[in-house]
């Protein structure tokens, strides 16, 4: 524990493990700090942020600015005094009037090892990439976006099967560990920032609905990346005659043949041809239908060997 006056600021479930690890170590969290209650679900009705919730469960005063670079919110900040700001996936760039109150600074838990994958989404761009390992880090924050000096890194090997969903979990565990260590090293005098060599950043943009669309015309490693790194949302999706057809789950095979073509479709096992290799679909969701494992899906919907599935063109995937 380091006693210092700490505001936390993080919105969706990837910041909870920080933020509980912060409460068990009995930090003097002065106030949470999270995006506005938004619509959710088919009834769009005002869902809080997982962050709040937790807040809320354990007393802790929250904020849930429209702006933060609001002059009313900034001078909120100032007024509580705090001696660090720990920031997680929060959701707005904080203006440097915010940057500068904290006598110990902001540090940001970022989701892979700067300066790569900068941006809003670097655990889905890993996996899309094709990279073998990825990690967190721990940096103090400046006017940039994710370009502060680094503090502390972990590192961690990346399967070639794992989905997004796995990694997410893994990776906040991890940079809530990262965190704490951190504030620890901090507390001590021990860490030396390091700048970032920003030649040899790349930038994980937000992904959009239009990234899930597969083009079979590509290499079957390359979809199946797709596929495990758009899992969650907004899913890797290809039509069949005028249904969107959405892939949860995929592995390669060595098949050939006109890409997009169905190559098997029965026993269980759907494969389809890309442009070199082939793809096994092996969790699937037709238009309007229950997201099944393959051998549920062809029981409920045969499709004959040799259909021709969309290759790349515009879908109107659903949410």
């Amino acid at each position: 524990m380091t006693g210092w006056r700490t505001i936390f600021m993080g919105t969706p479930d990837f910041a909870c493990p920080t933020l509980q690890k912060l409460i068990d170590r009995g930090e003097q969290i002065v106030a949470v700090v999270t995006q506005p209650d938004r619509p959710k679900g088919r009834g769009q009705k005002l869902a809080p942020p997982p962050v709040k919730e937790l807040a809320e469960k354990h007393g802790i005063p929250i904020f849930q600015p429209l702006k933060v670079r609001d002059p009313e919110f900034v001078a909120v900040i100032r007024e509580l005094k705090p001696d660090v700001i720990v920031v997680v996936a929060f959701g707005q760039i904080l203006p440097k009037a915010l940057l500068e109150i904290p006598q110990r600074g902001c540090i940001n838990v970022h989701a892979s090892l700067l300066p790569r994958y900068r941006g809003a989404a670097p655990l889905n761009w890993c996996i899309i990439n094709g990279e073998t390992s990825t990690g967190v880090t721990t940096m103090l924050m400046d006017v940039g976006l994710d370009t502060g000096d680094i503090l502390l890194t972990q590192k961690t090997a990346l399967d070639e099967n794992e989905g997004v969903g796995s990694l997410h979990d893994r990776m906040a565990t991890m940079g809530a560990d990262l965190l704490t260590e951190t504030l620890d090293r901090l507390a001590g005098g021990e860490l030396v920032l390091q700048p970032q060599n920003n030649a040899e950043s790349c930038y994980a943009a937000m992904l959009k609905k239009e990234d899930g669309i597969i083009n079979w015309h590509t290499a079957a490693r390359s979809i199946h990346n797709q596929v495990r790194g758009l899992e969650v949302w907004p899913v890797a999706c290809t039509t069949i005659g005028d249904q969107v057809l959405k892939i949860f789950r995929s592995s390669v095979g060595s098949g050939s043949g006109e890409p997009g073509v169905v190559l098997q479709a029965s026993k269980g096992i759907l494969e389809v041809a890309c442009r070199s290799g082939s793809l096994f679909l092996e969790e699937l969701q037709l238009s309007g239908k229950k997201r099944l494992e393959c051998g549920s899906f062809l029981s409920g919907c045969p499709i004959s060997v040799g259909t021709l599935l969309g290759c790349g063109q515009s879908v109107d995937s659903p949410q």
